[in-house]
């Protein structure tokens, strides 16, 4: 067992009557007055509306947030409970976003989150969740988060961690049903375990998501790559290339199959 760690990854029936002569197929009077046809600004409405029905990451954005805050990398944890805030407001003018915090640590205890529509309600909950030592348990996870899609679409799943101590082949085979299912995985890795960073980068490649290195003492770096995925959350890969900024470039490169390093 490593050192005192916890692993936390956010269908009527209608009576049937007997048509009167004088009604015409749609119920009413022949001789009723013909109602104007649909302007063209109720028509662009109504095909707004079925595009975004038929493209639910347009406008309306949902992450499973997992993070990795054990007892010895506390301060990660209170970085990210203070930059995921940053997460909601970046999807201002794009859409909603909802997102949900998946933890776990101890001897096999692994919980979710209510969904968070806004920052302040995501930090409470974070607030709430002590440390404890225990194992990774990132099948769990990813596990947990192809359930969540079978009963609403998710658009994202965020892991920020630094370890891996679990067979590879079980994680790669349960990220490979997330990509099949359209959900990317994106990884942060702090530190640089080379077991870890395989790892990562396979669930990475099979999920057309990203990895990516980061260190503690590049917290705007991450805050900005985190905003990327929220606005992609949101909107797509289209709102990504409409704002255009560094970090939306560089997800961009990572979906499209690019290699990741330290941004």
């Amino acid at each position: 067992m490593r050192p005192q760690k916890c692993h936390i990854f956010l269908m009527a029936r209608s009576d049937l009557k007997k048509t009167d002569a004088r009604k015409s197929v749609t119920g009413k009077p022949a001789d009723a007055p013909v109602e104007a046809k649909s302007s063209r600004n109720e028509i662009a409405s109504f095909l707004k509306a079925a595009k975004n029905a038929a493209n639910p990451g347009a406008g309306s954005g949902r992450i499973v947030l997992a993070l990795d805050a054990t007892m010895s990398r506390q301060p990660t944890w209170d970085l990210a409970c203070s930059i995921q805030a940053e997460m909601f407001e970046s999807v201002a003018g794009i859409g909603n976003l909802s997102m949900q915090l998946v933890y776990f640590r101890g001897f096999g205890e692994c919980r979710a989150s209510k969904w968070a529509a806004d920052g302040m309600s995501l930090a409470d909950m974070m607030s709430r969740i002590d440390c404890r030592g225990g194992h990774t348990q990132i099948l769990k996870v990813l596990k947990h988060a192809r359930k969540a899609h079978g009963r609403e679409r998710i658009n994202a799943l965020v892991y920020i961690g630094d370890a891996m101590e679990e067979k590879i082949d079980d994680l790669v085979q349960a990220a490979g049903e997330l990509g099949l299912r359209g959900v990317p995985v994106f990884l942060f890795q702090e530190g640089n375990d080379p077991v870890a960073e395989t790892a990562f980068r396979e669930i990475a490649r099979v999920t057309r998501g990203g990895w990516f290195r980061f260190d503690r003492s590049s917290a705007s770096v991450l805050a900005r790559l985190l905003s990327s995925i929220a606005v992609y959350a949101a909107g797509g890969l289209k709102a990504l290339e409409s704002r255009g900024s560094r970090e939306d470039r560089l997800l961009i490169a990572q979906m499209s199959g690019g290699k990741g390093g330290k941004p």
